[in-house]
């Protein structure tokens, strides 16, 4: 523990002194420079309490309380807008004061109101995303918080808050020099007006979007954070059985992680990796108030745009750092600023990103046209070699050949059953009743059910993207393949026969793509009845 705790301190250090501190470094400076000597020390320990409080409890509180998950930055905002205007504006200063003046003799320029201003630093300072905070952050996101994490989310705020605090009483003994204290009206009035420009920025989402124009420089100082020793203690703290792929090998490290828990897409339909098979895939783990993150954007998207025909999908999987990036339009409103054209998936739970054991942001893995991932890069840097790799997967076969003379390759080279979607946004070849989008309704399966046509049977809510189980709930489906898959989510079980004939029964746990069925030799027609228990869900059909 102890040694995470260190390298924790030292990550606060360099973020500190990273790009990341520059949108609330003017309000740090000016905000040291506008009170008395108590106020840099109250600003650095309102912004280390906020910083480690919200890092951990913020998103389970706001949804405890039901309260929108951007409400505490909001509010932060408007903390900062006023201390500015009230710096610019002497007579809106007076007002603010009243209350503390009556409450305790004590004006907000002093030890309070610094504290309150530091508080509100600590809902929007956006640190850089290392391996230390996302740790932490994964382990709020997932209600697995323990002293330990709670130790080593304090000592990396405060390792940033040393660091700050220089800036703060920087600005304060700036205030002392003779020649700016003769005009501390004015002064404090053009600081007044800093605080307010970057709270504007701020309001416009135009402060982490500057930020990026600044290079990375401290990218070699966060090695530590990455270092064998540091990634060991990490992946103890997170589960113990988590494994990070190799950084910059191209290798075959085994089958894809499918998408696991997402809360929505944005520019596309639900996406599997089954789906995309034959394709060459890149999964981006993004977060958009991520400095990092949005240094790559533009490299990703000129790949995505460039190489789109010659077959590469790439997947933008956006688990959020902080709990006002869990809102969905703050995310689309983001993706349609950034000019992100391609698929994104909403991480919002982690499933994604514990199912891939990620530890990074920006983390990008290259799945190949088999579903294998090839390699993967971690952080900022060496685009040249990513498409490089980009290129090597899109040339190489769809289809291997055969790993050595006495066998044979089993891949179908015939058509199979298309994919198919069970949701009234996008379900084709139905047979049988009516259906009524929306709400619980009974359904009846007809005598014949034509090939690559399904039927339902039993009580089933048909929602959009999906269908939910009632009394009695069944499905019929015939197919010509060998392998079926169905994304299922709920907690529920799914019966299983094929042709008439019981196959298996899958426990469904978690939301993900199921194998139904395995069959021996070359694809065929068959019938396939599914039986489920009321609350099931089922998104869509896959073949093989």
């Amino acid at each position: 523990m102890l040694l995470l705790v260190g390298v924790a301190f030292v990550a606060g250090v360099v973020t500190a002194i990273s790009p990341c501190v520059l949108p609330v470094l003017p309000i740090v400076f000016a905000g040291g420079a506008s009170g008395g000597r108590r106020r840099p020390y109250a600003i650095v320990a309102g912004l280390v309490a906020s910083f480690t409080v919200f890092t951990l409890v913020a998103t389970a509180l706001l949804s405890a309380l039901g309260l929108p998950d951007d409400l505490l930055r909001n509010i932060a905002i408007g903390i900062v807008l006023l201390v500015g205007l009230s710096l610019l504006l002497p007579p809106l200063a007076r007002v603010v004061e009243r209350p503390f003046q009556a409450l305790g003799r004590r004006a907000p320029s002093d030890a309070g109101g610094g504290f309150l201003l530091g508080a509100s630093l600590g809902l929007l300072f956006t640190p850089c995303a290392g391996p230390v905070i996302a740790a932490v952050a994964a382990l709020a996101a997932t209600s697995r918080m323990s002293l330990e994490s709670v130790l080593i989310t304090l000592s990396y705020a405060l390792g940033a808050g040393v660091v700050l605090l220089v800036f703060a009483l920087a600005g304060q003994t700036g205030m002392n020099l003779r020649l700016l204290r003769a005009h501390a009206p004015q002064v404090r009035q053009a600081l007044g007006g800093v605080i307010v420009a970057v709270a504007v920025l701020m309001i416009l989402g135009l402060d982490l979007r500057l930020a990026t124009y600044v290079p990375g420089y401290t990218k070699s100082l966060q090695r530590i954070e990455r270092a064998d020793a540091s990634r060991q203690e990490l992946d103890r703290l997170l589960a113990g059985d988590r494994h990070v792929l190799p950084e910059n090998q191209l290798h075959d490290f085994g089958e894809a992680p499918d998408f696991t828990g997402i809360a929505g897409w944005l520019n596309s339909k639900p996406l599997t990796l089954a789906s995309l098979r034959g394709k060459v895939v890149l999964i981006d783990f993004w977060t958009y108030s991520c400095i990092n993150c949005l240094r790559t954007l533009p490299y990703v998207e000129r790949w995505a745009d460039t190489y789109r025909k010659a077959g590469l999908v790439v997947v933008g999987v956006h688990t959020p750092e902080f709990a006002f990036e869990h809102v969905q339009s703050n995310v689309e409103r983001a993706v349609r600023s950034l000019d992100v054209k391609y698929p994104v998936a909403l991480d919002n739970d982690y499933g994604t990103w514990q199912a891939w054991g990620n530890q990074y942001w920006p983390a990008k893995y290259f799945v190949d046209r088999q579903g294998h991932v090839r390699y993967a890069h971690f952080g900022e840097g060496e685009y040249e070699q990513s498409e490089n790799v980009i290129r090597t997967l899109l040339a190489e076969k769809a289809l291997p050949p055969p790993v050595s003379g006495s066998i044979d390759d089993q891949t179908p080279t015939e058509l199979l059953t298309p994919e198919t979607y069970l949701g009234s946004e996008r379900i084709d070849r139905f047979v049988g009743s009516r259906i009524v989008p929306g709400k619980e309704a009974d359904y009846t399966i007809p005598k014949a059910v034509p090939q690559n046509s399904l039927a339902y049977g039993g009580r089933w809510t048909v929602g959009k993207e999906r269908i939910v189980a009632g009394d009695g709930a069944r499905l019929r489906l015939a197919f010509h393949a060998r392998k079926v898959f169905l994304v299922l989510g709920g907690k529920s079980r799914v019966d299983v026969a094929v042709d008439g004939h019981p196959v298996k029964t899958v426990q469904v746990t978690e939301d993900r793509l199921y194998t139904l069925v395995e069959l021996p030799g070359e694809a065929a027609d068959h019938t396939l009845d599914l039986s489920f228990t009321p609350g099931a869900e089922a998104y869509a059909f896959t073949f093989g």
